[in-house]
């Protein structure tokens, strides 16, 4: 069954290139990037994996830990990171699961329906730090993921999980937000000190509150 927005992420034990983990105590308290490649020395995933290495101190400053997971064995991934290493000039920092008989990838439905037995759906989990599901994004194999996106995507996903706000179409970091339909016009003045527009009675935008 697929894992739907608000499911408890499943937990696993499993073995990864970091050793053996208990996905939800890697996590503990705080948020967690899952996510599926089809198989190992495969080029984009190459390049997907290079880039979240990059990007360690953006996901560490979010307070979020990373973890990839491919249906191949465990020595086939320390020979795939001596690659990404050397082509994406990286150090890998975070673990890939080794999930040879495709338990974990079944448990989070990531096994292609139309593909191979092998090939699993390259999807992306965000896990809040109450160890349910806040995000999944699914990409076709020849599409690369855009990391600057998860980022963005995360940011919105912590801003609104602590204020109550929401975040329009096309929104940064920094930008102006919306505020919740549940907070009445009354409450505003002590909950958004900063003050609101009222384009619509429905649409009051403020600036973003956890911004100085």
């Amino acid at each position: 069954m697929a894992i739907r927005l608000g499911d408890t992420a499943p937990n696993f034990k499993a073995q990864t290139t970091q050793g053996e983990i208990d996905f939800h105590e890697y996590l503990g308290d705080g948020w967690g990037l899952f996510f599926s490649h089809p198989a190992d020395f495969t080029p984009v995933c190459t390049t997907e994996l290079g880039r979240t290495a990059a990007l360690h101190e953006e996901f560490a400053k979010r307070n979020v830990k990373v973890i990839a997971i491919s249906v191949d064995p465990l020595d086939s991934h320390q020979e795939w990171i001596k690659d990404i290493e050397d082509t994406q000039n990286v150090t890998m920092n975070f673990p890939i699961v080794a999930d040879e008989d495709r338990s974990v990838a079944e448990l989070y439905d990531m096994i292609h329906p139309n593909m191979t037995a092998k090939t699993t759906v390259r999807t992306v989990f965000v896990i809040g730090p109450d160890k349910k599901v806040k995000l999944t994004l699914t990409y076709p194999p020849a599409t690369g993921r855009n990391f600057q996106e998860i980022l963005r995507v995360i940011d919105s996903l912590q801003l609104t999980a602590y204020h109550s706000v929401a975040t329009p179409a096309d929104w940064e970091d920094g930008g102006e937000v919306v505020i919740l339909p549940s907070i009445t016009n009354e409450e505003i003045p002590e909950k958004f000190p900063k003050g609101h527009t009222e384009v619509r009675p429905y649409l009051r935008l403020t600036p973003q509150p956890n911004v100085d």
